[in-house]
């Protein structure tokens, strides 16, 4: 929900100041950053409408600020790449058909199915921290559970989540992952003589 005040301070030099809610609750401080508009310098007396959020040290701070009259900018939403789902989802189609055909053991579906949900989570357990700018899983971390045979459900977790999902960096790495599992898992599966 928005919330709504005027500006009651404003340092210049270090780029902040505070909001006096309309609805009488506590001054909520705003940085520069917590506006849409970085062009216009904030004046005291402005009307501003914002979303309260909280720092990483649990402190309210003001984002998404608009100046009275502005509209906020609402960012569109980013379409999902399918090629990424139907590709997890087909490459546990073939993990599942092929433990029922007995051509891998079942330990190889347990853990590609308690991997992939794992790695939902902590992902999903990521975009919330970056929310409310509390520490992060590093990227190593997502990378290494995806290696491992999470890659599947951080396949999902990017696409339905949103999250890690434009950083090319990330996602060239996490790629190659993905190509570095499947061969480790042919191979394994190969040399175990598990495959006809």
């Amino acid at each position: 929900m928005r919330g709504k005040g005027k500006l009651i301070s404003w340092n210049a030099e270090k780029a902040f100041g505070f909001i006096a809610p309309f609805d009488k609750s506590k001054d909520i401080f705003i940085h520069k950053s917590g506006f849409n508009n970085k062009t216009r310098v904030p004046e005291i007396n402005d009307i501003i409408t914002y979303t309260r959020s909280v720092d990483r040290n649990g402190r309210t701070k003001a984002i998404e600020a608009t100046y009275s009259g502005e509209k906020l900018i609402q960012k569109s939403a980013a379409k999902t790449n399918k090629f990424s789902l139907y590709l997890a989802a087909f490459f546990m189609v073939i993990i599942v058909v092929n433990w029922l055909l007995g051509k891998i053991p079942q330990m190889i579906l347990v853990v590609y199915s308690v991997l992939s949900l794992f790695t939902y989570i902590v992902y999903a357990m990521d975009k919330s921290s970056a929310k409310k700018g509390n520490w992060r899983t590093s990227e190593g971390t997502l990378h290494l559970l995806a290696l491992a045979g999470g890659w599947p459900g951080a396949a999902f977790a990017q696409q339905l989540l949103r999250h890690k999902s434009q950083k090319k960096d990330f996602r060239f790495t996490f790629w190659i992952t993905v190509l570095g599992n499947v061969v480790a898992l042919v191979w394994l599966v190969k040399h175990s003589g598990l495959i006809n």
